[in-house]
């Protein structure tokens, strides 16, 4: 079993469900009493928030960076960001590691793709709704018809998760806002849409939907263990 590295606390909340899913999978797979070879470094994310919302990428870069030489000195044998937004700087991060980071958006296109779904929403932080190295990365990399909501319904997402979901608060209320944006988006043309926030999970769940949702935490979760067993791509 390889170990994994994970980069956390951005926020701790969703981290938590990395590890508690993680643990649940190799459990799964090898049985008895095996747990998951994990290490990981988890930052505090007020510092990371106030440069994301400032635009200085470079600090966040360096923060990160930092961490995951960290994490690479602690064993690991691969790197995974617990977040989606911050893998706006993971070629930053890569090129100051001697490990591969497993991206999120990659193992998150590898399961639509093999779904079959060619046109998917997109919800998650402004920055990932909006910015190229998510957006883009899925259009351009995977040939992918990437639909993101109006700029109302943005600001609203972006605020549910830094002003409720980053501090565990779930309200009745933002959920419903959430399923009217995924319905509308699905109105639009998406065939599913993509939780492109590792916190979204704890509002929504498949069961709040008609609409097949695409948990990023849950599928990179479970891509790590199948690249820590098996040393899958």
């Amino acid at each position: 079993m390889k170990t994994i590295g994970l980069l956390g606390g951005m926020s701790w909340e969703s981290t938590e469900t990395y590890y508690r899913i993680i643990n649940e999978q190799v459990k799964t797979r090898l049985g008895g009493l095996h747990s998951a070879k994990l290490c990981l470094y988890s930052v505090d994310f007020a510092e990371i928030e106030k440069h994301q919302q400032s635009g200085n990428w470079a600090a966040t870069a360096e923060i990160l960076s930092q961490a995951a030489k960290h994490v690479e000195l602690g064993g690991a044998d691969f790197l995974v960001i617990c977040t989606n937004t911050m893998h706006k700087v993971a070629s930053e991060i890569e090129s100051n590691i001697n490990i591969p980071i497993l991206h999120i958006a990659d193992a998150t296109a590898g399961e639509i793709i093999e779904k079959g779904i060619k046109t998917v929403g997109l919800i998650g932080t402004t920055f990932t709704m909006e910015q190229e190295f998510y957006k883009g990365r899925l259009e351009n990399k995977y040939d992918l018809d990437v639909l993101i909501p109006g700029e109302i319904d943005r600001k609203t997402i972006h605020s549910v998760i830094f002003n409720e979901l980053c501090l565990g608060q779930i309200v009745e209320n933002s959920r419903t806002e959430f399923l009217r944006i995924i319905n509308q988006l699905a109105e639009q043309g998406a065939e599913a849409v993509i939780l492109g926030c590792t916190e979204i999970a704890q509002l929504v769940h498949q069961e709040h939907t008609s609409v097949q949702l695409f948990d990023t935490t849950k599928i990179h979760a479970e891509k790590a263990v199948e690249k820590a067993l098996f040393n899958s791509a």
